[in-house]
Protein backbone atom coordinates (compact mmCIF):
# COMPACT_ATOMS: atom_id res chain seq x y z
CA UNK A 1 0.00 0.00 0.00
CA UNK A 2 2.73 2.34 1.11
CA UNK A 3 4.72 1.92 -2.16
CA UNK A 4 2.02 2.15 -4.35
CA UNK A 5 0.97 5.47 -2.55
CA UNK A 6 5.01 6.61 -3.48
CA UNK A 7 4.80 5.20 -6.98
CA UNK A 8 1.25 6.90 -7.45
CA UNK A 9 2.66 10.32 -6.14
CA UNK A 10 5.76 10.19 -8.64
CA UNK A 11 3.29 9.82 -10.88
CA UNK A 12 0.97 12.30 -10.18
CA UNK A 13 4.37 14.75 -9.85
CA UNK A 14 5.41 13.59 -13.29
CA UNK A 15 2.37 14.13 -15.22
CA UNK A 16 1.55 17.50 -13.58
CA UNK A 17 4.95 18.46 -14.70
CA UNK A 18 4.38 17.33 -18.28
CA UNK A 19 0.88 19.35 -18.12
CA UNK A 20 3.22 22.55 -18.10
CA UNK A 21 4.00 23.49 -21.83
CA UNK A 22 7.68 23.44 -22.54
CA UNK A 23 7.54 27.32 -23.44
CA UNK A 24 6.82 27.78 -20.12
CA UNK A 25 9.78 26.17 -18.52
CA UNK A 26 12.75 28.03 -17.73
CA UNK A 27 14.80 25.01 -17.33
CA UNK A 28 14.58 24.26 -21.22
CA UNK A 29 16.79 25.46 -24.02
CA UNK A 30 15.45 28.89 -25.40
CA UNK A 31 15.42 27.40 -28.85
CA UNK A 32 12.93 24.59 -27.85
CA UNK A 33 10.64 26.93 -25.41
CA UNK A 34 10.18 29.08 -28.89
CA UNK A 35 9.66 26.37 -31.31
CA UNK A 36 7.21 25.07 -28.70
CA UNK A 37 5.14 28.19 -28.30
CA UNK A 38 4.94 28.80 -32.26
CA UNK A 39 3.94 25.15 -32.64
CA UNK A 40 0.48 26.48 -30.37
CA UNK A 41 0.36 29.62 -31.96
CA UNK A 42 -2.89 30.74 -34.20
CA UNK A 43 -2.26 32.82 -37.50
CA UNK A 44 -3.72 35.68 -35.44
CA UNK A 45 -1.66 35.49 -32.26
CA UNK A 46 1.32 34.87 -34.73
CA UNK A 47 0.79 38.48 -36.30
CA UNK A 48 0.22 39.82 -33.64
CA UNK A 49 3.40 39.64 -32.11
CA UNK A 50 4.55 41.40 -35.30
CA UNK A 51 3.10 44.91 -34.60
CA UNK A 52 4.44 47.23 -32.55
CA UNK A 53 1.75 50.38 -31.56
CA UNK A 54 1.96 53.13 -29.83
CA UNK A 55 1.04 53.66 -26.62
CA UNK A 56 -1.08 56.53 -27.30
CA UNK A 57 -3.15 54.56 -29.86
CA UNK A 58 -3.38 51.36 -27.47
CA UNK A 59 -5.06 49.92 -24.73
CA UNK A 60 -5.15 47.09 -22.53
CA UNK A 61 -7.72 45.89 -24.11
CA UNK A 62 -6.31 46.02 -27.14
CA UNK A 63 -3.41 44.23 -26.28
CA UNK A 64 -5.42 41.30 -25.09
CA UNK A 65 -7.92 41.11 -27.98
CA UNK A 66 -5.49 41.59 -30.57
CA UNK A 67 -2.69 39.83 -29.19
CA UNK A 68 -0.27 42.60 -29.49
CA UNK A 69 3.11 41.60 -29.45
CA UNK A 70 5.13 45.04 -28.52
CA UNK A 71 4.28 48.58 -27.46
CA UNK A 72 6.30 51.41 -27.78
CA UNK A 73 6.99 55.26 -26.62
CA UNK A 74 7.70 57.65 -29.35
CA UNK A 75 9.49 60.72 -28.41
CA UNK A 76 7.66 62.67 -26.11
CA UNK A 77 4.89 60.19 -25.63
CA UNK A 78 5.02 59.94 -21.75
CA UNK A 79 2.48 58.92 -19.29
CA UNK A 80 0.50 61.12 -17.00
CA UNK A 81 2.81 60.88 -14.18
CA UNK A 82 6.39 61.44 -15.94
CA UNK A 83 7.93 59.54 -12.95
CA UNK A 84 9.47 56.16 -12.88
CA UNK A 85 6.23 54.79 -10.40
CA UNK A 86 4.12 56.48 -13.63
CA UNK A 87 5.96 54.46 -16.41
CA UNK A 88 6.05 51.60 -14.78
CA UNK A 89 2.46 51.21 -13.92
CA UNK A 90 1.43 52.27 -17.17
CA UNK A 91 3.45 49.09 -18.74
CA UNK A 92 2.51 47.20 -16.25
CA UNK A 93 -1.13 47.82 -17.38
CA UNK A 94 -0.69 46.77 -21.01
CA UNK A 95 1.91 43.96 -19.51
CA UNK A 96 -1.84 42.39 -17.68
CA UNK A 97 -3.50 42.57 -21.11
CA UNK A 98 -0.68 40.56 -23.06
CA UNK A 99 -0.77 38.00 -19.78
CA UNK A 100 -4.89 37.36 -19.75
CA UNK A 101 -4.31 36.11 -23.59
CA UNK A 102 -4.93 32.35 -24.34
CA UNK A 103 -1.09 31.99 -24.43
CA UNK A 104 -0.02 34.80 -22.34
CA UNK A 105 2.81 36.06 -24.31
CA UNK A 106 4.27 39.07 -22.61
CA UNK A 107 4.86 42.40 -24.67
CA UNK A 108 8.49 43.87 -25.20
CA UNK A 109 7.97 47.49 -24.82
CA UNK A 110 10.39 49.40 -26.74
CA UNK A 111 11.53 53.38 -25.94
CA UNK A 112 14.11 55.92 -27.71
CA UNK A 113 16.94 55.83 -24.85
CA UNK A 114 19.25 57.64 -26.83
CA UNK A 115 21.47 59.69 -24.41
CA UNK A 116 20.63 58.07 -21.15
CA UNK A 117 16.81 57.75 -20.45
CA UNK A 118 15.98 60.98 -21.69
CA UNK A 119 11.78 60.87 -22.07
CA UNK A 120 11.47 60.45 -18.64
CA UNK A 121 12.13 63.83 -16.49
CA UNK A 122 15.05 63.70 -14.10
CA UNK A 123 17.09 60.54 -15.75
CA UNK A 124 20.37 61.38 -16.26
CA UNK A 125 20.98 62.67 -19.68
CA UNK A 126 24.41 61.80 -21.39
CA UNK A 127 26.18 63.69 -24.48
CA UNK A 128 24.94 62.91 -27.65
CA UNK A 129 26.56 60.35 -29.54
CA UNK A 130 28.97 62.87 -31.57
CA UNK A 131 30.17 64.24 -28.12
CA UNK A 132 31.24 59.91 -27.17
CA UNK A 133 32.57 59.84 -29.78
CA UNK A 134 34.99 62.58 -29.24
CA UNK A 135 35.53 61.03 -26.04
CA UNK A 136 36.49 57.51 -28.26
CA UNK A 137 36.44 55.80 -24.72
CA UNK A 138 35.42 52.24 -24.95
CA UNK A 139 34.85 51.46 -21.05
CA UNK A 140 33.27 54.88 -20.83
CA UNK A 141 31.01 53.79 -22.96
CA UNK A 142 29.91 50.21 -21.27
CA UNK A 143 29.80 52.22 -18.12
CA UNK A 144 26.78 54.80 -20.38
CA UNK A 145 25.00 51.94 -21.10
CA UNK A 146 24.81 49.76 -17.77
CA UNK A 147 23.58 53.17 -16.16
CA UNK A 148 21.12 53.66 -18.85
CA UNK A 149 20.12 49.93 -19.15
CA UNK A 150 19.25 50.17 -14.90
CA UNK A 151 17.19 54.01 -14.79
CA UNK A 152 15.10 52.33 -18.25
CA UNK A 153 14.49 49.30 -16.22
CA UNK A 154 13.71 51.34 -13.26
CA UNK A 155 10.67 52.52 -15.42
CA UNK A 156 9.20 49.12 -15.93
CA UNK A 157 11.32 48.74 -19.58
CA UNK A 158 13.16 46.03 -20.96
CA UNK A 159 14.09 47.43 -24.51
CA UNK A 160 15.71 50.76 -26.25
CA UNK A 161 16.33 51.75 -29.80
CA UNK A 162 19.80 52.62 -29.59
CA UNK A 163 22.43 52.98 -30.73
CA UNK A 164 22.90 54.80 -33.50
CA UNK A 165 25.75 53.11 -35.94
CA UNK A 166 25.57 55.16 -38.75
CA UNK A 167 28.95 57.21 -39.74
CA UNK A 168 27.73 60.61 -41.17
CA UNK A 169 29.37 62.19 -44.17
CA UNK A 170 27.12 64.69 -44.95
CA UNK A 171 26.84 66.99 -41.89
CA UNK A 172 24.12 69.21 -43.73
CA UNK A 173 21.61 66.23 -41.98
CA UNK A 174 19.92 66.79 -39.15
CA UNK A 175 20.77 63.22 -37.37
CA UNK A 176 24.64 64.28 -37.47
CA UNK A 177 24.65 64.34 -33.66
CA UNK A 178 23.26 60.46 -33.40
CA UNK A 179 26.81 59.13 -35.15
CA UNK A 180 29.83 58.89 -33.16
CA UNK A 181 32.47 59.56 -36.04
CA UNK A 182 32.51 59.89 -39.71
CA UNK A 183 35.17 57.20 -39.16
CA UNK A 184 33.12 53.44 -38.91
CA UNK A 185 35.89 51.88 -37.20
CA UNK A 186 35.05 54.53 -34.33
CA UNK A 187 31.31 54.26 -35.03
CA UNK A 188 31.63 50.55 -34.50
CA UNK A 189 33.91 50.28 -31.76
CA UNK A 190 32.33 52.46 -29.45
CA UNK A 191 28.65 51.24 -30.89
CA UNK A 192 29.72 47.46 -30.01
CA UNK A 193 30.71 48.83 -26.37
CA UNK A 194 27.36 50.30 -25.98
CA UNK A 195 25.35 47.48 -26.56
CA UNK A 196 27.45 45.41 -24.27
CA UNK A 197 26.94 47.83 -21.69
CA UNK A 198 22.92 48.26 -22.25
CA UNK A 199 22.35 44.41 -22.81
CA UNK A 200 25.54 42.48 -20.91
CA UNK A 201 27.83 40.17 -22.12
CA UNK A 202 26.39 37.68 -24.94
CA UNK A 203 27.62 34.56 -22.73
CA UNK A 204 26.56 35.83 -18.76
CA UNK A 205 23.51 34.23 -17.17
CA UNK A 206 22.57 37.58 -16.82
CA UNK A 207 22.14 38.48 -20.44
CA UNK A 208 19.39 40.68 -21.30
CA UNK A 209 17.62 40.31 -17.89
CA UNK A 210 17.69 41.95 -14.45
CA UNK A 211 18.94 45.85 -14.89
CA UNK A 212 19.98 45.02 -18.69
CA UNK A 213 17.82 45.76 -21.45
CA UNK A 214 17.55 44.84 -25.39
CA UNK A 215 19.56 47.07 -27.29
CA UNK A 216 18.95 48.08 -31.87
CA UNK A 217 21.24 48.69 -34.08
CA UNK A 218 20.07 51.39 -36.30
CA UNK A 219 19.28 52.31 -39.07
CA UNK A 220 20.54 49.54 -41.61
CA UNK A 221 22.33 50.79 -43.39
CA UNK A 222 22.66 54.02 -45.33
CA UNK A 223 21.84 57.26 -43.28
CA UNK A 224 24.36 59.49 -42.86
CA UNK A 225 25.17 59.06 -46.61
CA UNK A 226 22.25 60.36 -48.58
CA UNK A 227 22.81 62.91 -51.43
CA UNK A 228 23.07 66.40 -49.98
CA UNK A 229 22.62 65.15 -46.31
CA UNK A 230 18.54 64.80 -46.66
CA UNK A 231 17.02 62.78 -44.08
CA UNK A 232 15.04 59.74 -45.17
CA UNK A 233 17.11 60.63 -48.60
CA UNK A 234 18.87 58.83 -51.17
CA UNK A 235 22.38 57.13 -51.38
CA UNK A 236 23.30 57.56 -54.62
CA UNK A 237 27.25 58.32 -54.25
CA UNK A 238 28.60 55.58 -53.27
CA UNK A 239 29.04 51.62 -54.89
CA UNK A 240 28.31 48.63 -53.58
CA UNK A 241 31.73 47.64 -52.46
CA UNK A 242 32.14 51.38 -50.60
CA UNK A 243 28.99 50.23 -49.10
CA UNK A 244 30.57 47.70 -47.19
CA UNK A 245 32.66 49.62 -44.91
CA UNK A 246 29.30 51.18 -43.59
CA UNK A 247 28.23 47.82 -42.87
CA UNK A 248 31.11 46.62 -40.28
CA UNK A 249 29.84 48.71 -37.22
CA UNK A 250 26.70 46.37 -37.80
CA UNK A 251 28.80 42.95 -37.81
CA UNK A 252 30.41 44.18 -34.87
CA UNK A 253 27.56 45.03 -33.00
CA UNK A 254 25.70 41.37 -33.83
CA UNK A 255 29.19 39.77 -32.85
CA UNK A 256 28.67 41.35 -29.74
CA UNK A 257 24.88 40.19 -29.33
CA UNK A 258 21.97 43.06 -30.32
CA UNK A 259 19.21 41.49 -30.48
CA UNK A 260 16.99 43.81 -32.60
CA UNK A 261 18.28 46.07 -35.80
CA UNK A 262 16.14 49.32 -37.14
CA UNK A 263 16.19 49.51 -40.97
CA UNK A 264 16.70 53.16 -42.30
CA UNK A 265 14.11 55.28 -43.57
CA UNK A 266 16.73 56.10 -46.69
CA UNK A 267 16.89 54.54 -50.13
CA UNK A 268 19.90 53.30 -51.75
CA UNK A 269 19.38 54.14 -55.11
CA UNK A 270 16.21 54.74 -55.30
CA UNK A 271 15.10 51.41 -53.40
CA UNK A 272 13.47 51.97 -50.05
CA UNK A 273 15.57 49.48 -47.53
CA UNK A 274 12.23 49.04 -45.76
CA UNK A 275 11.85 46.53 -49.19
CA UNK A 276 15.45 45.69 -49.91
CA UNK A 277 15.32 41.59 -49.33
CA UNK A 278 19.08 41.49 -50.93
CA UNK A 279 20.14 44.20 -47.38
CA UNK A 280 17.46 42.91 -44.76
CA UNK A 281 17.68 39.08 -45.96
CA UNK A 282 20.72 38.33 -47.74
CA UNK A 283 23.01 40.36 -46.27
CA UNK A 284 21.71 41.18 -42.55
CA UNK A 285 20.06 37.78 -41.64
CA UNK A 286 22.77 35.71 -43.72
CA UNK A 287 25.87 36.88 -44.31
CA UNK A 288 26.05 38.88 -41.04
CA UNK A 289 24.53 35.88 -38.94
CA UNK A 290 21.94 38.29 -37.33
CA UNK A 291 19.51 36.23 -34.91
CA UNK A 292 17.42 38.96 -33.62
CA UNK A 293 14.41 40.72 -35.16
CA UNK A 294 14.22 43.07 -37.45
CA UNK A 295 12.35 45.99 -36.76
CA UNK A 296 11.11 48.63 -38.69
CA UNK A 297 11.38 52.56 -38.26
CA UNK A 298 7.92 54.57 -37.56
CA UNK A 299 5.78 54.19 -40.18
CA UNK A 300 8.56 53.14 -42.12
CA UNK A 301 7.30 50.25 -43.70
CA UNK A 302 4.57 52.26 -45.43
CA UNK A 303 7.31 54.37 -47.45
CA UNK A 304 7.54 50.72 -49.60
CA UNK A 305 5.32 51.67 -52.00
CA UNK A 306 3.73 55.20 -51.09
CA UNK A 307 -0.27 55.63 -51.24
CA UNK A 308 -0.36 51.40 -51.34
CA UNK A 309 -0.47 50.57 -47.92
CA UNK A 310 -0.91 46.49 -48.74
CA UNK A 311 1.65 46.47 -51.30
CA UNK A 312 4.07 48.27 -48.82
CA UNK A 313 3.19 45.30 -46.28
CA UNK A 314 3.63 42.89 -48.13
CA UNK A 315 7.21 44.12 -50.08
CA UNK A 316 8.25 45.22 -46.44
CA UNK A 317 7.41 41.96 -44.88
CA UNK A 318 8.89 39.80 -47.88
CA UNK A 319 12.29 41.62 -47.20
CA UNK A 320 12.46 40.12 -44.06
CA UNK A 321 10.90 43.17 -41.43
CA UNK A 322 9.77 40.88 -37.96
CA UNK A 323 8.20 43.60 -36.46
CA UNK A 324 6.65 47.25 -37.08
CA UNK A 325 6.46 49.92 -35.56
CA UNK A 326 3.13 50.85 -37.05
CA UNK A 327 2.08 53.32 -34.32
CA UNK A 328 -1.83 53.43 -35.59
CA UNK A 329 -2.70 51.51 -38.01
CA UNK A 330 -1.95 48.37 -36.47
CA UNK A 331 -5.53 46.93 -36.80
CA UNK A 332 -4.82 47.83 -40.47
CA UNK A 333 -1.73 46.19 -40.67
CA UNK A 334 -3.40 42.90 -39.40
CA UNK A 335 -5.95 42.70 -41.12
CA UNK A 336 -3.38 43.25 -44.10
CA UNK A 337 -1.06 40.65 -43.41
CA UNK A 338 -3.96 37.87 -42.88
CA UNK A 339 -5.23 38.56 -46.22
CA UNK A 340 -1.46 38.45 -47.29
CA UNK A 341 -1.21 35.08 -46.10
CA UNK A 342 -4.15 33.85 -47.33
CA UNK A 343 -3.89 34.51 -50.56
CA UNK A 344 -0.33 32.96 -50.64
CA UNK A 345 1.32 36.47 -51.47
CA UNK A 346 3.27 36.25 -47.81
CA UNK A 347 4.66 32.61 -47.27
CA UNK A 348 3.66 31.06 -43.69
CA UNK A 349 7.37 30.43 -43.32
CA UNK A 350 8.08 34.47 -43.63
CA UNK A 351 5.26 34.66 -40.49
CA UNK A 352 6.82 31.65 -38.85
CA UNK A 353 10.10 33.36 -39.16
CA UNK A 354 9.52 36.07 -37.83
CA UNK A 355 7.79 35.47 -34.89
CA UNK A 356 10.59 32.38 -34.07
CA UNK A 357 13.03 36.06 -33.79
CA UNK A 358 10.91 38.08 -31.82
CA UNK A 359 9.71 35.23 -29.17
CA UNK A 360 13.55 34.69 -28.84
CA UNK A 361 14.11 37.73 -27.51
CA UNK A 362 11.26 38.29 -25.24
CA UNK A 363 12.57 34.98 -23.63
CA UNK A 364 16.17 35.81 -23.96
CA UNK A 365 14.70 39.00 -21.74
CA UNK A 366 13.39 37.01 -19.27
CA UNK A 367 9.82 38.37 -19.92
CA UNK A 368 8.31 35.30 -19.16
CA UNK A 369 9.75 34.70 -15.67
CA UNK A 370 9.43 38.53 -14.94
CA UNK A 371 7.25 40.49 -17.36
CA UNK A 372 6.66 43.09 -14.87
CA UNK A 373 8.95 46.03 -13.22
CA UNK A 374 11.57 45.10 -10.64
CA UNK A 375 9.57 47.87 -8.22
CA UNK A 376 12.76 47.98 -6.33
CA UNK A 377 14.40 49.26 -9.06
CA UNK A 378 11.17 51.63 -9.66
CA UNK A 379 11.84 52.73 -6.00
CA UNK A 380 15.48 53.54 -6.82
CA UNK A 381 14.34 55.67 -9.59
CA UNK A 382 16.46 57.94 -11.96
CA UNK A 383 19.48 60.35 -11.89
CA UNK A 384 21.29 58.33 -9.18
CA UNK A 385 24.76 60.72 -8.01
CA UNK A 386 26.97 57.74 -9.02
CA UNK A 387 25.29 58.05 -12.77
CA UNK A 388 25.37 61.95 -12.75
CA UNK A 389 29.22 61.45 -12.30
CA UNK A 390 29.85 59.00 -14.89
CA UNK A 391 27.63 61.36 -17.27
CA UNK A 392 29.89 64.51 -15.77
CA UNK A 393 32.80 62.13 -16.76
CA UNK A 394 31.79 61.70 -20.61
CA UNK A 395 30.78 65.36 -20.28
CA UNK A 396 34.84 66.48 -19.81
CA UNK A 397 36.14 63.77 -21.72
CA UNK A 398 33.97 64.85 -24.58
CA UNK A 399 35.40 68.65 -25.16
CA UNK A 400 37.41 69.50 -28.12
CA UNK A 401 40.00 72.32 -27.55
CA UNK A 402 40.98 73.41 -30.90
CA UNK A 403 42.09 77.06 -30.04
CA UNK A 404 44.12 78.05 -27.16
CA UNK A 405 46.55 81.39 -27.85
CA UNK A 406 48.55 82.31 -25.11
CA UNK A 407 47.32 79.37 -23.19
CA UNK A 408 44.62 81.21 -21.94
CA UNK A 409 43.23 77.83 -20.79
CA UNK A 410 43.30 76.54 -18.17
CA UNK A 411 41.53 79.40 -16.10
CA UNK A 412 42.94 80.12 -13.21
CA UNK A 413 40.82 78.87 -10.28
CA UNK A 414 41.26 81.60 -7.81
CA UNK A 415 40.85 85.51 -8.27
CA UNK A 416 39.81 86.08 -11.26
CA UNK A 417 37.03 87.74 -12.33
CA UNK A 418 35.15 86.42 -14.74
CA UNK A 419 32.27 87.12 -17.61
CA UNK A 420 29.61 84.33 -18.55
CA UNK A 421 27.73 85.40 -21.96
CA UNK A 422 24.85 83.84 -23.58
CA UNK A 423 21.56 82.74 -22.66
CA UNK A 424 22.88 79.29 -23.76
CA UNK A 425 25.44 79.06 -20.73
CA UNK A 426 22.46 79.01 -18.38
CA UNK A 427 19.65 76.55 -20.06
CA UNK A 428 19.37 72.79 -19.52
CA UNK A 429 17.43 72.63 -23.06
CA UNK A 430 19.72 73.86 -24.99
CA UNK A 431 23.00 71.96 -23.68
CA UNK A 432 20.61 68.56 -23.82
CA UNK A 433 19.70 69.20 -27.33
CA UNK A 434 16.99 66.77 -29.14
CA UNK A 435 15.38 63.54 -28.02
CA UNK A 436 15.10 65.44 -24.68
CA UNK A 437 11.76 64.98 -22.86
CA UNK A 438 10.19 65.68 -26.13
CA UNK A 439 11.15 64.77 -29.72
CA UNK A 440 12.60 67.46 -30.69
CA UNK A 441 13.84 68.73 -27.17
CA UNK A 442 12.93 72.10 -26.08
CA UNK A 443 14.81 75.48 -25.22
CA UNK A 444 13.25 75.58 -21.76
CA UNK A 445 16.06 76.36 -18.70
CA UNK A 446 14.75 73.96 -16.13
CA UNK A 447 13.59 70.97 -18.84
CA UNK A 448 14.93 68.42 -16.59
CA UNK A 449 17.16 68.05 -13.84
CA UNK A 450 20.67 68.87 -14.08
CA UNK A 451 23.64 71.48 -13.69
CA UNK A 452 23.93 73.77 -16.73
CA UNK A 453 27.25 75.78 -17.89
CA UNK A 454 27.02 78.55 -15.64
CA UNK A 455 26.45 76.81 -12.66
CA UNK A 456 29.13 74.24 -13.16
CA UNK A 457 31.73 77.16 -13.41
CA UNK A 458 30.51 78.82 -10.42
CA UNK A 459 30.71 75.67 -8.87
CA UNK A 460 34.54 75.05 -9.99
CA UNK A 461 35.67 78.11 -10.38
CA UNK A 462 36.93 78.70 -7.08
CA UNK A 463 35.93 80.58 -3.32
CA UNK A 464 37.87 83.65 -4.73
CA UNK A 465 36.43 83.72 -8.12
CA UNK A 466 34.25 86.23 -9.25
CA UNK A 467 31.33 84.93 -12.14
CA UNK A 468 29.06 87.92 -13.75
CA UNK A 469 26.02 86.87 -16.26
CA UNK A 470 24.58 88.37 -19.32
CA UNK A 471 22.14 86.88 -21.66
CA UNK A 472 23.01 89.45 -24.50
CA UNK A 473 26.52 90.09 -23.08
CA UNK A 474 26.22 93.66 -21.71
CA UNK A 475 28.56 94.41 -18.96
CA UNK A 476 32.18 92.80 -19.81
CA UNK A 477 34.09 95.88 -19.31
CA UNK A 478 36.33 95.40 -16.89
CA UNK A 479 36.43 91.54 -16.37
CA UNK A 480 39.55 89.09 -16.77
CA UNK A 481 38.23 86.78 -19.21
CA UNK A 482 35.00 86.25 -20.88
CA UNK A 483 33.36 82.95 -21.89
CA UNK A 484 30.81 83.17 -24.50
CA UNK A 485 28.31 80.12 -24.60
CA UNK A 486 26.64 79.83 -28.46
CA UNK A 487 24.95 77.03 -30.68
CA UNK A 488 21.87 75.26 -32.05
CA UNK A 489 19.07 75.20 -31.18
CA UNK A 490 17.64 71.59 -30.39
CA UNK A 491 15.74 69.90 -33.23
CA UNK A 492 15.79 66.11 -34.19
CA UNK A 493 15.74 64.32 -37.33
CA UNK A 494 14.74 66.29 -41.03
CA UNK A 495 14.05 69.26 -38.32
CA UNK A 496 17.34 69.43 -38.12
CA UNK A 497 18.17 69.60 -41.97
CA UNK A 498 20.57 72.37 -42.79
CA UNK A 499 21.56 74.00 -46.15
CA UNK A 500 23.94 76.54 -44.09
CA UNK A 501 25.63 75.95 -41.24
CA UNK A 502 27.01 79.11 -39.91
CA UNK A 503 26.18 80.54 -36.81
CA UNK A 504 23.28 82.27 -36.10
CA UNK A 505 22.63 85.92 -36.19
CA UNK A 506 22.01 85.97 -32.43
CA UNK A 507 25.36 84.42 -31.48
CA UNK A 508 27.13 86.65 -33.67
CA UNK A 509 25.71 89.86 -32.76
CA UNK A 510 26.76 88.21 -28.83
CA UNK A 511 30.21 87.69 -30.36
CA UNK A 512 30.31 90.91 -31.47
CA UNK A 513 28.97 92.84 -28.51
CA UNK A 514 31.79 91.12 -26.14
CA UNK A 515 34.60 91.22 -28.64
CA UNK A 516 34.40 95.11 -28.64
CA UNK A 517 35.48 95.29 -24.86
CA UNK A 518 38.60 93.86 -25.77
CA UNK A 519 38.14 91.23 -22.97
CA UNK A 520 39.37 88.08 -24.07
CA UNK A 521 36.80 85.33 -25.22
CA UNK A 522 36.84 81.82 -24.43
CA UNK A 523 34.14 80.51 -27.00
CA UNK A 524 32.00 77.32 -26.27
CA UNK A 525 29.96 75.86 -29.30
CA UNK A 526 27.15 73.41 -28.18
CA UNK A 527 25.92 72.10 -31.51
CA UNK A 528 25.51 68.60 -32.70
CA UNK A 529 27.86 69.27 -35.29
CA UNK A 530 31.05 71.09 -36.76
CA UNK A 531 29.74 74.48 -37.81
CA UNK A 532 31.14 76.97 -39.82
CA UNK A 533 33.05 79.71 -37.71
CA UNK A 534 36.13 80.28 -40.09
CA UNK A 535 35.00 84.44 -40.26
CA UNK A 536 34.80 84.24 -36.55
CA UNK A 537 37.76 82.20 -35.24
CA UNK A 538 39.85 84.93 -35.37
CA UNK A 539 38.66 87.10 -32.52
CA UNK A 540 38.35 84.16 -30.38
CA UNK A 541 41.30 83.43 -28.02
CA UNK A 542 39.90 79.87 -27.34
CA UNK A 543 37.77 77.87 -28.57
CA UNK A 544 35.84 75.05 -27.14
CA UNK A 545 33.66 72.38 -29.08
CA UNK A 546 31.51 71.19 -26.64
CA UNK A 547 28.59 69.37 -28.76
CA UNK A 548 25.47 68.40 -26.75
CA UNK A 549 26.48 67.61 -23.56
CA UNK A 550 23.16 67.05 -21.51
CA UNK A 551 22.27 67.44 -17.95
CA UNK A 552 25.78 67.74 -16.46
CA UNK A 553 27.04 70.83 -17.52
CA UNK A 554 29.87 70.79 -14.83
CA UNK A 555 32.17 68.84 -17.03
CA UNK A 556 32.97 71.70 -19.12
CA UNK A 557 34.04 73.72 -16.10
CA UNK A 558 36.13 70.75 -15.40
CA UNK A 559 38.77 71.32 -17.95
CA UNK A 560 38.27 75.26 -18.28
CA UNK A 561 39.47 75.68 -15.01
CA UNK A 562 42.05 72.55 -15.12
CA UNK A 563 40.77 69.96 -12.65
CA UNK A 564 41.37 67.84 -15.89
CA UNK A 565 43.47 67.84 -19.11
CA UNK A 566 41.50 68.35 -22.69
CA UNK A 567 41.57 64.88 -24.27
CA UNK A 568 38.57 65.17 -27.32
CA UNK A 569 39.45 64.84 -30.31
CA UNK A 570 37.33 65.54 -33.63
CA UNK A 571 34.89 62.53 -34.93
CA UNK A 572 34.36 64.71 -37.58
CA UNK A 573 36.32 66.75 -40.33
CA UNK A 574 35.75 70.41 -39.33
CA UNK A 575 34.92 72.26 -42.61
CA UNK A 576 35.71 75.92 -43.50
CA UNK A 577 33.05 76.74 -45.95
CA UNK A 578 29.77 75.19 -47.30
CA UNK A 579 31.60 74.14 -50.44
CA UNK A 580 33.68 71.40 -48.55
CA UNK A 581 30.58 70.15 -47.47
CA UNK A 582 28.59 69.57 -50.08
CA UNK A 583 31.73 68.53 -52.10
CA UNK A 584 32.81 66.05 -49.66
CA UNK A 585 36.45 67.91 -49.90
CA UNK A 586 38.48 67.01 -46.75
CA UNK A 587 41.81 67.96 -47.98
CA UNK A 588 42.17 71.49 -46.63
CA UNK A 589 39.32 71.71 -43.63
CA UNK A 590 39.94 74.42 -40.83
CA UNK A 591 41.11 71.35 -38.79
CA UNK A 592 41.18 67.83 -39.14
CA UNK A 593 39.66 64.68 -38.05
CA UNK A 594 41.11 63.85 -35.16
CA UNK A 595 42.28 67.03 -33.84
CA UNK A 596 42.58 68.39 -30.81
CA UNK A 597 44.66 70.11 -28.19
CA UNK A 598 45.66 69.19 -25.02
CA UNK A 599 46.18 71.83 -21.90
CA UNK A 600 49.29 71.73 -19.68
Amino acid sequence: MIVGMVIGGAYNGVMAEERVPAYKNPNMPIEARVSDLVSRMTLDEKIGQMVQAEREAVTRDDIKTYMIGSVLSGGGSVPAQNTPEGWADTVDNFQKGALETRLGIPIIYGVDAVHGHNNVKDATIFPHNIGLGAANDRDLMKRIGSATAEEVRATGISYTFAPCLCSPQNIRWGRTYEGYSEDPKVVGKLGSALIEGLQGHRKDSGFLKGTKIAATAKHFVGDGLTKNGIDQGNVTEYTDEELKKFIKPYKEAIKTGARSVMITFSSINGLKTHGDYHMITEVLKGELGFTGFVISDWNGAQQVAPGDFRESIKRSMNAGIDMFMIPHDWKRFITTTKDLVAKNEVPMSRIDDAVTRILRVKFENGLFEAPFADRSLVAKGVGSAEHREIAREAVRKSQVLLKNDNHILPLKKDGLNIFVAGKKADNIGYQSGGWTISWQGETKPDLTKGTTILEGIKEVAGPNTTVDYSQDGTGAEGHDVAIVVIGEPPYAEGAGDRTDLGLLQEDIDLLNKVKTTGVPMVVILQSGRPMIVTDQIQDWDAFVAAWLPGTEGAGVADVLFGDYKFSGKLPYTWPRNMEQVNNHDKKNPLFRLGYGLKTR
